[in-house]
């Protein structure tokens, strides 16, 4: 889902910390037994409010203050140890005395940097007139970042050099078997090294972690804008502190119930999470929008239409990289091997970003031809979104377990790892390709066996009565648009906003949704519910409204209907 990550060489994903979770290394012994905690999530509780000591963040960004915070590390016990928070904050460019308060934001993943989408996208991601009235804080969630790094090696560069990233999904019954002992082994490795990280990593305590920064910097409510799994942090804060929502915008919805496995049917803890969070079925759908356009567009505007059928040709491209795959250089003079998992990836990731999917065209119409050349693919791939390119505990860095981290202690899990190639070969029917991909995520959560007892994992009925702004993209890979309704339903003062487009999140997108998300966070009144904007452009040069005529079902022919 949409965060900063790490990439790779040209070969691998700037992935979500979903997509980063599919991989693993080496295998290793189970770990020790780990610390456990109790099953329910504690009332609130006092605890000491930081001081918050902001200083310049240095050369480069100038604009930014920063600032850490220790926070408990177990809630239950509010006055023990604690752990470290990193913050940054874009001051206010406005009128002091105009100035509203702090918007709190999260980029997503889980795992993604606050500190880092703050400082790289804040200036631009909101209107002038949001940055003139609101300080906007990023931070990094406990265990993330460069906030007490919940790890998986004892250095970065161990971790750099593992097999963790190297294949995202498996095809076979040979490669499902070693896929399985892998993901097996990298939650006994992060297990082993960061155990007491792992434990207090909910997305609960993270929500806790943000009221005590809303009292740091003297609100009174707590206003937010959270994207993708921000949503899910959002709806957990809202359920802890319904008293203490401000305005909320909530963008590119996980269904709370889903994610953490408290339903029933395909949101049901039998279900694997990689299937629960539907993203199989939303990049199917998202894909089959890419090759329509890529085809109506014509082979002028789309390379990979002068092949044939968009769709036919990409599908025959993914097959037969499954058995012959093309060696392709990488600019420090190593190579990368596209396999069709590589390619499926690099789709996936592309698909978040509809400004370019024509340069996504070329890249499969580059790995269409009956003999690809390597140079040729490796020009094209450098134009798409996602780049194909002593203690035991170690150093601290930027991990795979700072993904890891909330997930596996919020999502259910119950020993599944024996059932996941048959659950995920099924899923794979109804959502070609895409549905395996995601479907194997969340595997080496199967074998957690870290808790964290403050966890919250519903019900998920939200009581408070403020004005919540959800925000839905029509064709979303990540956060499919099918639960952007029922997440809206959770609030009984939830605002839906449709972008009428593609991509993951609305984020740069739309004007019109701009224009009513400034108007939302300005002065506190959402659209209508139900407003759909139409997005600013759109993709291989079409025109945005000529598409609106045209009706359109949430779920393509061939889904089930879940």
């Amino acid at each position: 889902m949409t965060t900063l990550h790490r990439t790779r060489g040209l070969a691998l994903l700037s992935a979500t910390l979903l997509t980063s979770a599919l991989a693993a290394p080496a295998a290793l012994a189970a770990p020790p037994p780990a610390p456990t905690v109790a099953a329910t999530a504690p009332a609130q509780v006092e605890a000491p409010v930081p001081a918050l000591d902001w200083q310049p963040c240095g050369a480069g960004l100038e604009p930014f203050l920063c600032a850490s915070a220790r926070v408990p590390r177990d809630y239950d016990r509010p006055h023990g140890a604690t752990t470290t928070i990193a913050l940054t904050l874009l001051p206010a460019s406005g009128d002091p005395a105009q100035r509203i308060g702090t918007l709190f934001t999260n980029p997503g993943g889980p795992g993604g940097s606050g500190v880092q989408f703050v400082q790289q996208a804040a200036p631009y991601a909101y209107h002038p007139d949001v940055l003139a009235r609101f300080d906007v804080l990023g931070f990094d969630p406990r265990a993330v970042a460069a906030s007490d790094p919940a790890t998986c090696f004892r250095t970065q560069a161990e971790e750099a050099a593992s097999p963790l990233l190297l294949q995202p999904y498996p095809i076979t019954g040979r490669d499902e078997a070693r896929f399985t002992l892998e993901g097996v082994a990298l939650a006994a490795r992060c297990q082993v090294t960061s155990p007491l990280r792992f434990a207090t990593a909910s997305t609960a305590n993270v929500a806790r972690d943000m009221d005590l920064l809303r009292q740091a910097v003297g609100d009174e409510q707590l206003h937010y804008a959270g994207y993708s799994y921000g949503t899910y942090l959002g709806a957990t804060y809202a359920r802890l502190f319904p008293e203490r929502v401000g305005r909320f915008l909530l963008d590119g919805t996980v269904d709370p119930v889903a994610w953490s496995g408290t339903g029933t049917g395909d949101a049901a803890p039998s279900v694997p999470l990689g299937i629960r969070i539907r993203q199989g079925f939303g990049s199917h759908e998202t894909f089959g929008e890419f090759t329509r356009l890529c085809a109506e567009a014509g082979p002028e505007a789309c390379p990979l239409a002068a092949l044939g059928d968009p769709a036919t040709v990409a599908y025959e491209t993914f097959d037969r990289l499954a058995t012959d795959p093309v060696e392709v250089p990488l600019p420090d003079g190593t190579t990368i091997l596209v396999t069709q998992q590589i390619a499926v990836a690099a789709t996936y990731q592309s698909l978040y970003s509809p400004a370019g999917w024509a340069d996504l065209a070329g890249l499969l119409a580059a790995l269409a031809v009956p003999e690809p050349d390597p140079a040729t693919v490796a020009s094209a791939a450098t134009g798409t979104r996602s780049l194909l390119g002593a203690r035991l505990r170690g150093e601290d860095y930027p991990s795979i377990g700072g993904a890891l981290a909330s997930l596996c202690v919020d999502t259910a899990s119950n020993g599944r790892v024996d059932r996941y190639p048959r659950l995920v070969d099924a899923h794979a029917e109804a959502a070609p390709y895409f549905g395996r991909f995601r479907g194997w995520v969340g595997l080496p959560c199967e074998a957690w066996k870290i808790e964290d007892g403050d966890a919250f994992t519903g019900p998920w009925q939200q009581t408070t009565t403020s004005p919540v702004l959800v925000v839905g993209t029509r064709f979303d890979p990540a956060t499919p648009y099918r639960q952007t309704e029922p997440y809206r339903d959770l609030f009984p003062g939830g605002h839906l906003l449709t972008l009428d487009g593609w991509g993951h999140t609305a984020l740069g997108k739309s004007v019109c949704v701009d224009e009513h998300i400034t108007t939302y966070l300005v002065s506190g009144e959402p659209p209508a519910d139900g407003t759909v904007c139409a997005p600013d452009s759109a993709p291989f040069g079409a025109t945005p409204g000529a598409r609106s005529a045209t009706p359109r079902i949430d779920v393509p022919p061939g889904l089930p209907l879940w």
